[in-house]
C-alpha cells in the first residue's frame, strides 16, 4: 500500500461536510416579503400597526406570516409576489405616511441552520432583481459649506489674535479678509497662514486686504471626502431602514451608485435615499423677545427653528455653526451616572474638536442647540406633456431643533448631550449623530429597475450554461479517462460544494451573473489538473513503471505545471479584482476561489479516492483503469 498521509483523507472530508453544510441554505429559495420600516429614524413598529397590518391582510384573504421582527422592522412572509404587491398596498393604506412599507425577499433557510451561521449567497441585482440608481454629489454645495466654515474659523482667529478686520467675503474659492489699514492687513497674514494652512496667500494690490485661495489639494480632498462621507452616510442610512445585501459604492469623481435587491417599488426605494440628514450645533440666543420670537422675522446673524415635540416653542440660533454631523466620528447613547437619565456620548473629528472646544470655552453657561436637517424625496403622479400620468420627484426640507442644553464645561472631541425625554429620544439621536449626516446633497440622474422575473431568468440561463458545460466535461472525462475520469468528475462535484460553500462563508460577498460565468469557466477549468497528472500516470506506465509507481510519480511530477499554470491565473484575478469594479470584480473573485478548490481537489481530493480504490490490500493492482 502506497505511504498517502490520512491527515489528507480528514482534510478532503472536512472541507466538504463544512462547505456542505454553509451551502445547504441555497438550496431553499427566498419568499417574497414586505417590510416596514418607521418613518423617523431609531422608530420601531409598534405592536397596534403590527396588528392593524395582519389584520387588513386577513380581510384581503391573502395569506401570510405571522409577522417577524427584524431590528426596528416588520417582515410579513407572502405566498407569491402578486400577493406580496397586495400586501403592499394595503400596508400602504393602513399606516399612511408614519411607515415606510418595502418589497423584500425573506430567507426560507432552516432554523438548524441558522444556529450555525448559514445563510444563502448574497444575490446581485442582476440575478435578484431590484432598484438601480445613480447619485450625483452637488460639489458647489461642498465647497460653498467648507468656505463658510473656513470664514468662521479665519474671523476666530483674528479675534484670537486681536487684529480687527471690517468683512471676511467668500468668492468661490478665494477668502477675502479686508481691514482699515495695511498694519492691520499685515498682522494677520501669519495667524491666517498658521490656522488655513489649506490657503495660499494671493497680492491683494494696494487695498488693506488679505486674500486666501484654496489649494487645488485641499480642493480635490475636500471632494474627495464628500463623496466618499456620502457614501458611508447613505451605505449606513439604507442598512438602518432594513434593506439587506444593499450594495452602495463610489463611481467616478463625483457620483455614487446605489443597489437595492429585492425592492420592487422605484417610488419608496427613492423616499428611502432621499431619507437623508445633517446636523448641525449652533449656540443659541435666548435674548430675543417672545413677541419677536412669534413674527418668524429673524434680526441679523441669528435663525428662527420650530422646537421638535413642543408645538408652538420658537428657538433662535445663531447662522455660525459650531460643528457639523460630518465631523462626529461616533455618537452612542448612555445613561448619566448620577441621574440615570438618558444621554448621548458624542465623538467629533480633529477640526470639529478644535472648533468646539474654542466656542464652548467662551460660551460656558449660556445654551447650545443641535438643528436637524431632513431632506425628503418623494413621488408624485403628474399629467406629462402627452396626458399620460409621469413620475415628478418631488424635495423637500425639513429644519428643526431637536435638543437645548446649557454648555457646563469647555467642550472638545468628546462631550454629551443632555436633556432628553427618554431612551428611544436618545437612541435615535445617536442613530441620526452616526450613520444619518450628508457632506452634501445628493441628486438622482438614472434610475432602472430591474424585475424579479428578469433575475429568474438569468439564474435559469446561467444553471443551464453551468449545467451542460458540466455535463459535457463529466462525459468527456468518463470517456477519455474510465475510472479515473469518474474520480475527477466525482471531485468536479465536490469542487462545485465547496466553491459554493466558500461564497457563502465569505461576508459581504455577492454572486452576480459574471459570478456565475466565473463558476462555469472554472468548470471547464477545474480538469485542467486532473488531465495533466492522468497523462503523466499514462507515460509512466508507457515506460514500465508498475500501476503503484505509476500512481505516485504522476501526481509527483505533474505538481510543479499545475502550480505554475495556475499561479498566472491567480495573479491576473487578483489584478481585475484591483483594477475593476462592480460586475468585474464579482467575475475575479468568483474565478479566485475557484482556481484555488480546483487546485485542491485535483491534487488531494482525487488522489486520496485513487487511494482508496487503488491502495488497499497487499498486493499491487495489475493495471489502472485509465
Amino acid at each position: 500500500m502506497t505511504r498517502y498521509p490520512r491527515w489528507k483523507f480528514f482534510l478532503l472530508l472536512a472541507a466538504l461536510v463544512v462547505c456542505g453544510l454553509y451551502a445547504l441554505p441555497n438550496l431553499y429559495p427566498d419568499a417574497p416579503a414586505i417590510q416596514i420600516s418607521h418613518a423617523d429614524a431609531g422608530g420601531e413598529v409598534s405592536e397596534m400597526s403590527r396588528q392593524r397590518v395582519l389584520s387588513a391582510l386577513d380581510s384581503a384573504g391573502l395569506q401570510h406570516g405571522p409577522g417577524e421582527t427584524v431590528g426596528t422592522s416588520l417582515l410579513v412572509r407572502l405566498s407569491d409576489t402578486e400577493a406580496q404587491l397586495r400586501a403592499r398596498e394595503l400596508a400602504v393604506d393602513t399606516l399612511g405616511d408614519n411607515y415606510v412599507v418595502a418589497l423584500n425577499l425573506a430567507e426560507t433557510t432552516p432554523q438548524w441552520l441558522r444556529a450555525i451561521g448559514a445563510s444563502p449567497m448574497n444575490l446581485g441585482l442582476d440575478l435578484r432583481g431590484g432598484v438601480h440608481f445613480l447619485l450625483q454629489v452637488d460639489m458647489d454645495a461642498v465647497i460653498t459649506s467648507r468656505m463658510e466654515a473656513s470664514a468662521g474659523s479665519a474671523k476666530l482667529t483674528l479675534r484670537d489674535a486681536g487684529v480687527r478686520y471690517r468683512s471676511v467675503d467668500v468668492d468661490g474659492t478665494t477668502l477675502t479678509v479686508t481691514f482699515a489699514d495695511q498694519v492691520a492687513a499685515d498682522a494677520s497674514r501669519a495667524p491666517l497662514r498658521q490656522a488655513l494652512n489649506q490657503f495660499t496667500m494671493k497680492p491683494a494690490g494696494d487695498s488693506p486686504a488679505t486674500v486666501l485661495v484654496l489649494n487645488d489639494s485641499a480642493l480635490k480632498e475636500m471632494q474627495d471626502y464628500a463623496v466618499d462621507q456620502n457614501r458611508t452616510a447613505l451605505n449606513k442610512r439604507v442598512n438602518e431602514l432594513g434593506v439587506a445585501e444593499a450594495v452602495v459604492q463610489r463611481q467616478g469623481s463625483d457620483r455614487i451608485v446605489v443597489q437595492l435587491p429585492g425592492i420592487q417599488d422605484a417610488s419608496q426605494a427613492r423616499r428611502i435615499l432621499g431619507r437623508t440628514a445633517t446636523l448641525e450645533f449652533r449656540l443659541v440666543d435666548n435674548s430675543v423677545s417672545s413677541a419677536r420670537l412669534r413674527t418668524g422675522i429673524a434680526p441679523p446673524g441669528l435663525e428662527f427653528f420650530p422646537f421638535k415635540g413642543q408645538e408652538g416653542r420658537i428657538v433662535a440660533l445663531n447662522k455660525s455653526k459650531i460643528a457639523t454631523g460630518d465631523q462626529v466620528i461616533d455618537a452612542r447613547m448612555g445613561f448619566d451616572q448620577q441621574s440615570g437619565s438618558p444621554e448621548v456620548n458624542v465623538t467629533l473629528d480633529a477640526d470639529g474638536a478644535k472648533r468646539m472646544q474654542r466656542i464652548t470655552g467662551k460660551n460656558v453657561g449660556n445654551p447650545m442647540g443641535v438643528l436637524f436637517i431632513e431632506t425628503k424625496t418623494d413621488v408624485e403622479k403628474v399629467e406629462g406633456d402627452d396626458g399620460k400620468l409621469v413620475d415628478k420627484i418631488i424635495s423637500s426640507t425639513d429644519k428643526y431643533v431637536i435638543n437645548v442644553a446649557t454648555i457646563q464645561d469647555t467642550l472638545g472631541s468628546r462631550f454629551r448631550i443632555t436633556g432628553l425625554d427618554n431612551p428611544a429620544e436618545a437612541s435615535e439621536l445617536a442613530l441620526l449623530l452616526r450613520a444619518g449626516s450628508l457632506a452634501a446633497p445628493v441628486s438622482i440622474v438614472e434610475e432602472r429597475t430591474v424585475g424579479p422575473s428578469l433575475g429568474a431568468e438569468n439564474i435559469e440561463a446561467g444553471l443551464k450554461s453551468m449545467a451542460l458545460g458540466l455535463a459535457l466535461v463529466l462525459v468527456f472525462m468518463v470517456v477519455w479517462y474510465k475510472l479515473f475520469g469518474l474520480i475527477a468528475n466525482v471531485a468536479l462535484l465536490g469542487n462545485l460544494i465547496i466553491i459554493v460553500g466558500i461564497m457563502s462563508l465569505i461576508p459581504g460577498a455577492t454572486m452576480t451573473l459574471p459570478g456565475i460565468a466565473g463558476i462555469v469557466l472554472t468548470v471547464g477549468m477545474a480538469v485542467d489538473a486532473n488531465v495533466l497528472i492522468f497523462e503523466r500516470i499514462k507515460e509512466d506506465l508507457r515506460r514500465g513503471l508498475n500501476p503503484r509507481q505509476a500512481i505516485e510519480e504522476g501526481y509527483a511530477r505533474a505538481f510543479t505545471t499545475i502550480l505554475d499554470a495556475n499561479i498566472t491565473t491567480l495573479i491576473v484575478a487578483v489584478i481585475l479584482f484591483a483594477a475593476g469594479t462592480g460586475s468585474v470584480q464579482g467575475f475575479a473573485v468568483t474565478l479566485f476561489i475557484g482556481i484555488l478548490t480546483s487546485m485542491f481537489t485535483a491534487i488531494i481530493g482525487t488522489r486520496s479516492m485513487a487511494e482508496l480504490v487503488y491502495g488497499r490490500g497487499a498486493r499491487a493492482p495489475a493495471k489502472l483503469s485509465i
